[in-house]
């Protein structure tokens, strides 16, 4: 049997689409050879890994309106918006337990995209161990710029790895996987649109290169849809996302639509089962 990947865009909170996709797969045992997420694709999809379906759905329901998980308290007293203590450490260690055993014990790769604060690029990482510099890298895929501090982690300085690599389907590609399965957070119609450059200076002007990234990072975005669906064209990709932009914001502070968003994942795994299965057996 081929290679065959999996890759899980970010988008805050829009990654609760990506939850809901993920545990279809574990309800219907499909499995990977290997998995790239980014940002929230990173913190939300190694639940597949460790095969805890429903985790990262139920502690965000119960968390998101604590203080110390996501908030401007948050921001001001430790310079994260979403609590790095709070979020890679009481959580997953007491809380709502990540079960560490089962994610080393699957044999299938994980990988997580971060980048770089000064050179711009995106940093690669294969996490087998569920130890503590797992959950740094997990949190430096997660960390978007302006509002959390950068991560220092095996000699390097990283922030989100949706600003530099979004949809990391050509880096699946060259691990050997012909074949993937690709899980977007947006509809298929969306465009991205430029940021606002005189902001990013103020909010980065430690990091030059972040700031040149960020300006240009719609047409990186843009680049890497297109290399998407083309995938998809030639029979290399399978492509799910919403149908509809979700209504979860990147602070979502509603239970309701955490859910709404999560369900809509699974409406859409649901309806294309038999076509993803087929995909991944021809």
């Amino acid at each position: 049997m081929p290679q065959i990947g999996m890759v899980m865009e970010g988008g805050a909170m829009r990654g609760l689409f990506t939850a809901g996709v993920i545990d279809v797969f574990l309800e219907n045992d499909i499995e990977f050879s290997a998995a790239v997420g980014v940002s929230a694709g990173a913190a939300f999809g190694c639940n597949f890994k460790s095969r805890q379906k429903g985790r990262a759905l139920r502690y965000n329901k119960r968390f998101c309106r604590e203080k110390r998980y996501c908030s401007l308290y948050s921001l001001l007293k430790t310079g994260d918006l979403y609590g790095a203590d709070f979020c890679y450490r009481e959580i997953p260690e007491k809380l709502d337990p990540f079960d560490k055993e089962a994610y080393e014990q699957n044999p299938m790769a994980f990988y997580v995209v971060a980048t770089d604060v000064y050179t711009g690029q995106p940093v690669y990482k294969r996490l087998d161990r569920a130890d503590e510099n797992c959950y740094l890298w997990m949190r430096a895929s997660a960390s978007m710029p302006m509002v959390s501090k950068a991560v220092e982690v095996e000699g390097h300085t990283l922030l989100d790895g949706g600003m530099s690599d979004a949809i990391p389907l050509r880096f699946m590609q060259e691990q050997g996987c012909k074949k993937n399965v690709v899980i977007l957070t947006r509809p298929r119609d969306y465009v991205k649109t430029p940021a606002n450059r005189l902001m990013l200076k103020a909010g980065l002007r430690k990091y030059p290169a972040m700031i040149d990234v960020m300006t240009d990072r719609h047409k990186m975005y843009s680049f890497e849809r297109e290399v998407v669906f083309a995938s998809e064209r030639q029979g290399s990709a399978f492509v799910l996302c919403p149908d509809q932009p979700l209504n979860v914001g990147h602070t979502e502070h509603d239970p309701e639509k955490l859910q709404a968003a999560y369900d809509e994942g699974r409406i859409i795994a649901l309806r294309e089962l038999d076509n993803i299965i087929e995909f991944m057996s021809r």
